[in-house]
């Protein structure tokens, strides 16, 4: 992804305890509410956005980015999807949501996951091109899946963001009969070309690719 949303100087903010994320997520006000059974896979409650009210993952609540943001088009039958890219904010969850949301930052995520519950809002259907990974082969093959904190604290990379975030990825393989590797799941700083560091070093890949494969047989 390109952008400050991605910047790498995760030492300007401040490692947060646990007790703080959970506190500031808590916090969280977005346009719409967190989706629940009711509300799952309904538009924000402006009832705008470029697509009708439906989500690719079920129970992902639709923050739909800036048409701007991103390129329509009709994957897989267009282009192939054979990778998950994985990145981290540096932003928090609505920070995030609406950088994608401002059309003149030109960058979004098919993906955002929250640290303190695990909650995903889809901001770009699987089927259209986000602008992630700040290479237009990768962006044209590849889902992005982008997880609130930063990345110079393990405190953001919570048990829930782990399993929540596995099983999307889990399904996202399973859709588009992506490999569960570490070839076809990377990291963003591993895309040919990025000047990013995403998702660094605190981030758990044997941990992750654990659950992603579990979630995959539990399929």
């Amino acid at each position: 992804m390109t952008g400050p949303i991605h910047r790498s100087d995760g030492n300007r903010k401040p490692t947060p305890s646990r007790r703080t994320v959970l506190r500031g997520a808590a916090a969280v006000t977005l346009t719409t509410a967190a989706a629940t059974p009711a509300t799952a896979g309904t538009a924000s409650a402006a009832g705008t956005g470029p697509y009708p009210a439906v989500v690719d993952h079920p129970g992902a609540q639709w923050l739909p980015a800036d048409p701007a943001n991103y390129r329509t088009a009709r994957r897989p039958r267009s282009q192939p999807i054979d990778c998950v890219v994985i990145h981290v904010t540096q932003e928090h969850f609505d920070d995030a949501a609406a950088v994608f949301q401002n059309p003149a930052r030109k960058t979004s995520a098919h993906y955002l996951v929250r640290s303190a519950d695990g909650h995903i809002g889809q901001c770009v259907r699987e089927k259209d091109i986000a602008w992630h990974a700040g290479n237009p082969d990768c962006d044209d093959r590849s889902i992005g899946i982008t997880h609130e904190g930063w990345v110079n604290s393990t405190a953001w990379f919570t048990d829930e963001m782990y399993a929540s975030s596995a099983a999307l990825t889990a399904a996202v393989c399973a859709r588009y009969a992506i490999p569960l590797d570490r070839t076809h799941i990377l990291g963003h700083h591993e895309v040919s070309t990025a000047t990013h560091t995403d998702p660094g070093a605190n981030w758990d890949w044997d941990h992750y690719l654990e659950l992603v494969r579990k979630g995959t047989i539990a399929r």
